[in-house]
């Protein structure tokens, strides 16, 4: 038996580079997305004035383009620095590899070449080595330090505020924010808010004809010439407009479907491969993430499903009676209850939506499903 590798090299392939339909590529322009990186620009231009520029928070649904426009600015501001006499560092902290506030400093000192271990220090000794940083360089210069802390809502409702409230209160510190969610403030208390006094910044859905675009660049530079049907990039795009303008699904949806096609020995990137990707990336995303669930939070989306299945408004007063009958007895308390649903949809797998009864009635949070029924029973009761 000869190396299976080299007879996998041989193959033929539609594809001349799949690292362009990755999310995580940066592209040398965005799309629709220029008035977004403007507004950063219009604050972080202090910095090259020698002062620390005010803190952003950007908001936007996942796949709207916020992490590559703040790896965009950062990349123009390194640019713009190179021949001024200023000192300014940019760095970037994904929140869910870097969850408490230890960890984010010592990882901001390995980045700025300062060696401290994930573990074993107190916080005092990472902190003072952190701030020793910024003392003047060899040509006298102060340091200004723009942290770029993304999926932020992660870091705070794991660890708490902390992490802010030792950047803001650090001299020529710069926050920017990234976050999903357009209330993740609730996890900050009023002392941080206070200091934090940020700029915000909404990043809009991308909608069908501006995914077009996006996926015209990105399959020009990875695909072959002519290999990919004239309805292949309006069917990801529409498809991924309802998906709330989501351009990571549209490109993955690209790429799988390549992929498919590849797998098939086809020539052609068809509308079937399309419709067969968003099988296979549905299926995958729900499969995995249902399967590692704790007890408890499978048998809350168990209530959802029943409820979802009768055709009934989701209230929580309805989902924790619903979820009482499933659980048999072994239940957790209703304000608990909160907290999965909070954690269901940021994982996508629910939504809620806040309605009001009217004059004198209040408000209801309804609760609704955001994944295919079918898909979620199967892979519900293979996990329970």
């Amino acid at each position: 038996m000869g190396n299976m590798f080299d007879d996998l090299i041989g193959q033929r392939s539609i594809f001349k580079n799949k690292k362009f339909l990755d999310h995580k590529f940066l592209p040398e322009r965005l799309p629709h997305r220029k008035d977004q990186i403007k507004s950063i620009a219009k604050y972080w231009i202090e910095a090259l004035n020698n002062n620390a520029p005010s803190d952003i928070t950007i908001y936007g649904k996942t796949g709207t383009g916020k992490t590559a426009a703040a790896k965009f600015a950062m990349k123009q501001l390194k640019e713009a620095s190179g021949n001024k006499d200023v000192y300014i560092r940019t760095e970037y902290i994904r929140c869910t590899d870097y969850t408490t506030e230890y960890q984010v400093i010592a990882r901001l000192c390995q980045q700025m070449g300062r060696e401290v271990p994930y573990r074993g220090w107190t916080k005092a000794e990472v902190l003072n080595t952190f701030r020793n940083i910024f003392k003047k360089n060899a040509f006298g210069q102060n340091m200004i330090l723009i942290v770029v802390l993304d999926e932020i809502d992660i870091l705070l409702k794991k660890d708490g505020d902390g992490i802010l409230y030792t950047l803001t209160r650090t001299d020529n510190v710069s926050i920017l924010s990234i976050s999903n969610y357009v209330d993740f403030k609730k996890f900050i208390t009023p002392r941080v808010l206070s200091s934090l006094r940020d700029r915000e910044i909404v990043f809009p859905p991308y909608n069908a004809q501006q995914l077009i675009d996006i996926l015209e660049e990105r399959a020009n530079l990875s695909f072959n010439d002519d290999v990919v049907d004239d309805d292949v990039i309006p069917l990801c795009s529409a498809m991924a407009a309802k998906e709330e303008g989501d351009a990571r699904y549209a490109l993955d949806l690209l790429r799988t479907s390549g992929e498919i096609a590849d797998e098939n020995e086809e020539n052609v990137v068809k509308g079937t491969h399309v419709r067969h990707a968003k099988d296979r990336i549905e299926h995958n995303m729900v499969t995995d993430v249902i399967m590692t669930l704790p007890a408890q939070q499978q048998r809350v989306l168990e209530a959802i499903l029943k409820l979802t299945n009768s055709n009934e408004e989701i209230t929580s007063g309805k989902l924790y009676d619903a979820y009482k009958v499933v659980s048999k007895g072994d239940s957790v308390s209703y304000r608990r209850i909160f907290d999965f649903i909070n954690e269901l949809e940021m994982l996508g797998i629910i939504s809620t939506n806040t309605i009001s009864r009217g004059r004198g009635k209040g408000r209801t949070n309804i609760i609704s499903l955001q994944c295919d029924t079918g898909l979620l029973e199967d892979t519900l009761y293979t996990a329970m």
